[in-house]
């Protein structure tokens, strides 16, 4: 039986953030544009989660905006959209006791020093072990692999010690915060352009091959549909690269994403009946912001200055990994109990406050097997091979191929997909 054909000049495969920016310049360029995403909706790791459910736009993924973040911030400002900046106070727990974090890095100039005369890359943990080995030291690695592991979901036996040098030293310090309408009305926004711009788009449609078709693309999905079309555009999460059966060159390239990182994140968001944090103690907890400790679940947040009683958890990197069987119920048991450790105070207690919950394990989701990429000594040099253009008309982009310093972030996944419409239009016709 033959299979009807969809003609199209560019396919784009993956609706997220990287994907549907790729999909809006092209079609603005005047091309036709197909997007093909597996899931049921747009957005990929970024995923609104109901407002009945915790009171105001939750975010099961993506959350804040990171500094300047251009691409993020012009797009809107298009939208219309804007930022609630992130305030409140910082703090830790440290053998039970509950005080305001002290951000200063020990032994932070000696650090800072050894750092700026790397010349050779290597991981972050051979970089410890090999200039911060000594006893002095403990505290110091503490925090820098806290850092490495949390926040960029990442493991320090792979992480880049130059990518981090970039990321720390050139730190870009804009006003960090959220969307206050939400990632969501961002998604909203440059979907809702890609149609008025002409671009076709299929949910639930997961692509199963691309191949060679008289000189140009077959994009074929599970459910039989193919699309035929000028090239492809791959803008999907790094692990779904090698699910996908592609042309040899193609192939060959996707191969070099092992010398990219990938970490899990697993996000646990309680809503309880108050704010029974605010008061702890007789310590004045209202204006909490984050808090880190040692527990199971080490981080957490809360939506502050906006006074909704949530409080967001967060495990990232090989500690995500540690708990990659546990169940969403388990995880959210987890999460209760490290905040029982934390606050000290009964499981029952915290429990009976209990509202609504959710836990997102984004190694689990089976379009994403993870949460974002991080550079290792290796990433720099995989990512020029998957950004160049090889003749095969096949393209990757997502925030994993952004040669900045904040990849795994929406602003890196905006960015490379404009990086990746402007080579296509540059190269014509």
């Amino acid at each position: 039986m033959m299979i009807p054909q969809n003609l199209t000049d560019f396919v784009v495969i993956g609706a997220g953030a990287a994907g549907l920016m790729t999909a809006r310049e092209l079609a603005r360029a005047g091309k036709r544009v197909t997007i093909l995403e597996a899931r049921d909706r747009c957005g990929g790791r970024i995923y609104p989660l109901p407002v009945e459910e915790f009171g105001y736009l939750a975010e099961g993924g993506a959350e804040f905006v990171h500094g300047t973040a251009p691409v993020t911030r012009a797009l809107m400002r298009e939208a219309r959209l804007s930022l609630s900046s992130r305030g409140g106070t910082r703090w830790s727990v440290r053998t039970g006791v509950l005080s305001p974090a002290d951000s200063s890095l020990p032994h932070a100039g000696q650090f800072y020093r050894a750092l700026r005369e790397v010349k050779i890359d290597l991981s972050i943990a051979e970089f410890l072990e090999t200039h911060f080995a000594d006893r002095r030291y403990d505290e110091l690695r503490r925090s820098i692999i806290r850092t490495v592991e949390g926040y960029d979901a990442a493991d320090p036996r792979r992480t880049s010690t130059l990518a981090l040098r970039d990321e720390w030293l050139g730190r870009d310090e804009g006003q960090h915060g959220r969307i206050a309408e939400g990632y969501g009305a961002l998604i909203e926004y440059l979907s809702s352009e890609c149609r008025r711009n002409g671009a076709a788009l299929h949910l639930g449609a997961a692509v199963m091959a691309i191949a060679e078709a008289h000189g140009r693309i077959a994009v074929r999905c599970y459910d039989g549909a193919m699309f035929v079309a000028d090239a492809a555009i791959l803008a999907v999460p790094l692990p779904l690269l090698s699910e996908i059966a592609l042309l040899p060159a193609a192939r060959e390239r996707v191969a070099l994403t092992g010398d990219i990182g990938f970490g899990n994140v697993v996000k646990i968001l309680l809503r309880f009946a108050t704010k029974w944090w605010a008061d702890h103690g007789g310590q004045d907890l209202a204006d909490l912001s984050f808090l880190l400790s040692d527990a199971t679940v080490p981080t957490w947040w809360t939506q502050h200055p906006a006074g909704y009683p949530v409080l967001t958890g967060w495990l990232a990197g090989p500690k995500a990994d540690r708990v990659s069987s546990l169940t969403e119920a388990e995880l959210i048991n987890t999460g209760l109990a490290s905040l029982a450790e934390i606050f000290d105070l009964s499981l029952d207690r915290i429990r009976r406050n209990l509202v609504a919950a959710r836990a997102i394990n984004w190694g689990n989701d089976r379009f994403a097997r993870g949460a974002y990429s991080y550079a290792t000594p290796r990433t720099r040099e995989a990512q020029a091979v998957l950004r160049k253009p090889s003749g095969d008309a096949i393209f990757f982009c997502g925030e994993a191929l952004y040669a900045g310093p904040d990849m795994g972030t929406v602003e890196a996944a905006l960015a490379s997909g404009s990086e990746t419409a402007q080579t296509i239009l540059a190269a014509g016709p």
